[in-house]
């Protein structure tokens, strides 16, 4: 395969994963986060109600991940913490109860990839880079159907999406971890 870093997709790698659309497994997935807090610490969290889909086509260009996160569904260990985090002055879950991504363009080759896609908090929407780690495919032994893992790294801005409270409490980098398993359509070999 050859990373197509151009716009031109009519050279896109062909890919190792059966064509159709993947399912998220809920159970071996996790939508992680990091920021910062007093620029001396970090607090980690996730997002337990995630839900995604990878469309996979002939190649790379014809690839298409959609995702939607409920923000409500934050857990960084503290319950104190996590509601606060969900009101007016920081998410703000009833005005912004979703968190949205649309891919716009994937490529790469092996088992470094790079998605390109616009994320969507409230009625703001910013473009972000993930880069891709494909962990590969296997047959369960439990459902009998393929799974495919990936691991993507990325980071958005909270000031980008209007989010800037506690400006200097909290950095405004957050740092996305998604650690991500698929499985292949009822029917599909790789």
């Amino acid at each position: 395969m050859t990373q197509d870093t151009s716009p031109d997709t009519t050279t896109a790698p062909a890919l190792p994963l059966a064509p159709g659309h993947w399912a998220l497994d809920p159970l071996y997935s996790t939508v992680g986060f990091t920021v910062r807090h007093l620029g001396i610490a970090k607090v980690r969290g996730r997002f337990a109600d995630a839900r995604a889909d990878l469309y996979i086509g002939e190649t790379a260009a014809e690839v298409t991940v959609t995702a939607e996160i409920a923000l409500a569904s934050i857990d960084t260990g503290n319950t104190d913490r996590d509601a606060h985090t969900r009101g007016a002055g920081l998410l703000d879950v009833e005005r912004r109860p979703t968190m949205t991504f649309r891919s716009t363009r994937i490529f790469g080759e092996g088992a470094n990839w790079a998605m390109e896609g616009d994320v969507t908090i409230g009625d703001v929407t910013r473009p972000v880079t993930f880069a891709v780690e494909f962990g590969g495919v296997v047959d369960s032994p439990v459902d009998r159907r393929k799974h495919a893992g990936f691991e993507a790294r990325g980071e958005i801005r909270r000031g980008d999406f209007g989010l800037d409270f506690g400006a200097g409490l909290l950095g405004d980098v957050v740092k996305v971890q998604l650690d991500m398993q698929f499985v292949a359509p009822q029917g599909q070999g790789h």
